[in-house]
């Protein structure tokens, strides 16, 4: 599945989505992006459509996915650029898209997500950063399952961030039932869980030929950002200028990870500016925090993620 030579590109933190898959065919192939609507997400559906994707834009907005898809198009020239609804945080919503879903799907996209949201829950109970950026991506996957097996070579693409550095997934109090609620913190541990998702679901599907990897897409100012102040947003960016991405830029590594033929046999790996991350160094904001890449985590993020979709 994995070696444990790190993945080395030619690309860069300047590289474009439409430079980093110049070269690959999709033709006749088939790809979910979650909130490909806007940010980086739309970007990402771009490059696959321009290489002959079926691209289906999962979007809780729907209108909004249309304009989408119809800039797309008009772009690309690629007519098949979908949209259908779907909201993570609504475990409906996504048995709803999972049983429209009809045949393989070789590219799973997990994009959508929320940043450091004020403290609110799903009707669950669950801590809504986690519900939305893990769970329901969880729920995805497992339910399209079936769908990615068929595909002969599937990927799966976790769309974390630098911000799981700021937390593990604290097993003993997920929900913030205990601990004071931090928007911060909570969005880290749903970025740490994606990680981790890829870990396991590569440890545990390889012999479906289903791999996932996860990313840290890079510093891209979207809509991710709509509950950050912007007195918020001038201290990050002052911070480190020169790491921010236009949202072409911010797409590539997740176009790479979704169709490099330099991945084809690899999971459960993390990357960023279009590379495999090294370990993260104490006060550094770069790199992959061991606690992510931990396959005991990972299997009991696995267990515990199945028993809250239980009920």
């Amino acid at each position: 599945m994995t070696t444990s030579n790190p993945i080395t590109t030619p690309f860069t933190h300047e590289s474009t989505a439409m430079d980093v898959i110049q070269g690959v065919d999709l033709g006749g192939r088939r790809a979910i992006v979650t909130g490909g609507s806007s940010g980086i997400g739309v970007e990402t559906a771009r490059a696959l459509a321009s290489v002959g994707a079926q691209v289906t834009l999962a979007v809780r907005n729907t209108d909004a996915g249309q304009r989408a898809a119809d800039d797309i198009t008009a772009t690309t020239g690629n007519d098949q650029v979908l949209v259908a609804p779907l909201d993570l945080a609504d475990q409906g919503s996504i048995a709803d898209f999972v049983a429209n879903w009809d045949g393989p799907l070789r590219i799973l996209v997990d994009n959508a997500g929320i940043m450091a949201a004020p403290e609110t829950r799903t009707p669950q109970g669950w801590e809504m950063q986690f519900a939305t950026n893990h769970l329901g991506h969880f729920a995805l996957a497992t339910g399209l399952r079936p769908a990615l097996s068929a595909a002969d070579g599937a990927r799966i693409v976790s769309v974390s961030s630098a911000a799981h550095l700021r937390s593990p997934v604290v097993f003993d109090d997920i929900q913030y039932e205990r601990r004071p609620y931090e928007p911060w913190e909570a969005y880290g541990q749903s970025k740490t869980a994606n990680v981790l998702f890829a870990v396991e679901a590569s440890r545990r599907w390889a012999d479906d030929g289903i791999l996932a990897n996860s990313l840290m897409p890079g510093a891209i100012q979207t809509n991710l950002q709509r509950y950050v102040t912007e007195e918020e947003l001038n201290r990050m960016r002052a911070g480190n200028a020169a790491a921010w991405k236009t949202v072409e830029q911010g797409a590539a590594t997740s176009v790479l990870v979704a169709t490099s033929p330099l991945l084809d046999g690899v999971g459960g790996r993390y990357f960023e500016d279009c590379q495999e991350a090294g370990l993260a160094q104490p006060g550094e904001r770069r790199g992959v925090a061991g606690y992510a890449l931990d396959p005991e985590a990972a299997e009991r993020l696995w267990q515990t993620s199945t028993a809250l979709l239980k009920g």
